[in-house]
């Protein structure tokens, strides 16, 4: 599936029963990483509210699913330059909503090894967002602690997709445990 907007992280005993579950809301499709799935979802916020009322009925599904990251936007990329470039626009689109918070980005990568480093993209946009707002006048932190907002990003090869959580959302949606 080429054109994904959610990849969900399942336990290792938890792929089939994922899938079958999955599947109700989707279409889904293995990765070629291991134990990572992927989605086209029509509809987020109504996926998102789907499957956080069924955990919140069922808490045994968080024992088969890890996480659920749906991508808000996402792209293809071929280079580092390219992903740095695309991210970049998103992110700053995205500052209007940061202003005078504190928050971080999270990337979590799954492929481009050896070319693209989570911990080196992570630091080049949250510098990003630090002009931004600093340039806006709404000057924002970086915390680990609490944070107002995280911004995640998920690879799979030269595909990403990227979200914008704010604290009432990681509260409100289990799954998606983006640190």
């Amino acid at each position: 599936m080429r054109d994904w907007n959610v990849v969900v992280s399942v336990h290792e005993d938890g792929f089939v029963y994922a899938c079958e579950l999955l599947e109700q809301l989707a279409p889904i499709k293995r990765s070629p990483y291991y134990n990572v799935l992927v989605m086209k979802v029509a509809e987020l916020p109504a996926f998102m509210d789907k499957l956080a009322e069924w955990i919140a009925t069922d808490p045994v599904i968080m024992t088969y699913v890890s996480r659920v990251m749906p991508a808000q936007r996402s792209f293809d990329f071929a280079s580092v330059d390219e992903f740095e470039a695309k991210a970049r626009e998103i992110a700053r689109a995205w500052a209007p909503e940061l202003a005078g918070k504190a928050f971080h980005v999270r990337l979590h990568r799954r492929g481009f090894k050896g070319r693209l480093s989570s911990p080196e993209e992570e630091r080049f946009l949250d510098g990003v967002l630090l002009a931004a707002l600093e340039a806006a006048g709404t000057p924002g932190s970086i915390t680990f602690e609490d944070p107002d907002a995280i911004l995640v990003i998920e690879t799979i090869d030269n595909r990403a997709g990227m979200s914008l959580w704010r604290r009432d959302d990681l509260r409100r949606y289990p799954f998606l445990r983006v640190d």
